[in-house]
C-alpha cells in the first residue's frame, strides 16, 4: 500500500530554467567548496555536480570580482542553475545579479541601509531573479535573542519573517526563506512554524551536519521529519567533505520517503537472522551496484531481496519483485506470488533482466 505525502502548497518561484514550490518538484541543491577565483575548479565542480543530479548549485562570491565566476559557468553552457551566496557585500550581490545569477543568497539584515536594500532588490526584480533569505541559529539579531534568550525555534522563525519583512518593504516577494540550525530538533520546529505563518517555499538543511555517517542520519532525520509533514520545497544535506555526497544522499531521503513522481529504487533488504542460508550482504551490495550502472535506480519501483522463504513472499507482498533466499538457490517472486527458482550465482543478473523487461519503461508488463 503506497501512503503519498501531502505537500504544503506554497508560492511558485522561478530559479533559472525550474521552479522551487508550487506544485514543482523537490529540488536537490548543493555548493561549491573550491576557491570561486579558481574558475577553472569551480566550473569542474559545478559539472560534476550537475551530473550526479543536483538541480541547483550555489557558489559563494565574497566580493564584486568573485561574481565574474558567475559569468564564466554560465558561459560554458551549463545548464543547472547558479546561485550567488551573498554575505555582506551588497555590491557583490548587486554583481553576481549582472554576471547572470540565477538566485541570490543573502542575510538580509547583513546589507545594511534600506537604500542598499532597494537597490539589491531593483536589481534582481529587474533581470526576474529571486531571492533566499538564509537564517541559522549562529546569526540571529541581538534583539531577538535578547528576547528568546537563546536561538529557539521560535526566534529562527521571527528572524526570517523580519527578514522577509525588509524585502516585501520594497515590493519584492520572490523569495525562499531557509532556517538552518545544527540543532536537529530545533530545525524542525522552526521550519514548522514559518510552514504555519507564511506561504513563500521553503529550503530545507540541517547546517554543518559533520562528516557523511553523522551527517546523512541528522539530514534524514530533519529533513525527512519535515517532509513526512509536506513541507519543504528544496533542500541540501549539508556534508563534510565532496559536495557530490551530498547530492545522492539527498535522492536517497526523498525516495526513502516516497514522494510522489521523485521516488526511486526501493530496495527493501532484511537483516538476515540463523535462517538465512544464502549471502545476502554481497548479493545486495552486487545488485545495489548494478543497479547504479544499468541506470535503473531512479526506478518508482520496490525491490525486496529476504533472507528464507518462511518470511520472503509474505513480509515483502507489497514488493513489485523480490527474491527470497534458499540453499544455493532462491525463490523469484513478483507481487507476493512466486514465479520460479534461480540459483545463487544468476540472482543479480536475473533480476536486473527482468526488471528492465518488465519496469524499464516505467510501467508494469502484464
Amino acid at each position: 500500500m503506497n501512503y503519498n505525502v501531502i505537500r504544503r502548497r506554497s508560492r511558485k518561484v522561478k530559479v533559472g530554467g525550474l521552479y522551487v514550490g508550487g506544485d514543482s518538484r523537490l529540488t536537490v541543491q548543493s555548493m561549491t567548496n573550491t576557491d570561486t577565483f579558481d574558475t577553472e575548479a569551480t566550473v569542474g565542480q559545478v559539472r560534476a555536480l550537475a551530473n550526479a543530479g543536483c538541480d541547483i548549485v550555489r557558489i559563494t562570491v565574497p566580493n564584486e570580482d568573485a561574481a565574474h565566476t558567475v559569468q564564466a559557468i554560465k558561459a560554458t553552457g551549463i545548464k543547472v542553475p547558479i546561485v550567488a551566496d551573498i554575505h555582506f557585500d551588497w555590491k557583490a550581490a548587486i554583481a553576481s545579479a549582472v554576471c547572470g545569477a540565477d538566485k541570490i543568497r543573502i542575510n538580509p539584515g547583513n546589507i545594511g541601509s534600506d537604500d542598499k536594500v532597494r537597490e539589491m532588490c531593483a536589481a534582481c526584480s529587474d533581470r526576474g531573479i529571486p531571492i533566499r533569505i538564509g537564517v541559522n541559529s549562529g546569526s540571529l539579531e541581538k534583539n531577538i535573542l535578547k528576547k528568546y534568550g537563546a536561538p529557539t525555534p521560535e526566534a529562527l522563525a521571527e528572524s526570517a519573517l523580519y527578514h522577509a519583512g525588509l524585502l516585501e518593504k520594497f515590493g519584492f516577494s520572490d523569495i525562499v526563506v531557509s532556517i538552518k540550525s545544527t540543532s536537529v530538533p530545533a530545525m524542525i520546529a522552526a521550519n514548522r512554524i514559518l510552514a504555519r505563518e507564511t506561504d513563500y517555499p521553503l529550503h530545507l538543511g540541517v547546517t554543518e551536519a559533520g562528516l557523511p555517517e553523522a551527517g546523512i542520519v541528522k539530514s534524514a532525520i530533519g529533513i525527512g521529519s519535515l517532509l513526512c509533514d509536506g513541507i519543504g520545497d528544496t533542500l541540501r544535506v549539508s556534508l563534510t567533505g565532496d559536495p557530490v555526497q551530498e547530492v545522492a544522499a539527498a535522492r536517497r531521503i526523498i525516495s526513502a520517503i516516497g514522494i510522489e513522481g521523485q521516488s526511486g529504487m526501493n530496495i527493501i533488504s532484511c537483516p538476515t537472522c540463523g535462517r538465512t542460508k544464502i549471502d545476502l550482504p554481497s548479493l545486495a551490495s552486487r545488485f545495489t551496484d548494478a543497479v547504479r550502472e544499468e541506470g535503473l535506480d531512479r526506478l518508482p519501483i520496490s525491490v525486496a531481496l529476504m533472507g528464507c522463504a518462511v518470511n520472503g513472499p509474505g513480509e515483502a507482498r507489497e514488493a513489485d519483485i523480490g527474491i527470497a533466499g534458499g540453499i544455493g538457490e532462491a525463490l523469484l517472486f513478483e507481487k507476493g506470488e512466486i514465479i520460479m527458482k534461480i540459483k545463487e550465482e544468476d540472482v543479480v543478473n536475473c533480476l536486473i533482466g527482468r526488471i528492465k523487461e518488465r519496469y524499464s519503461d516505467g510501467k508494469e508488463t502484464d
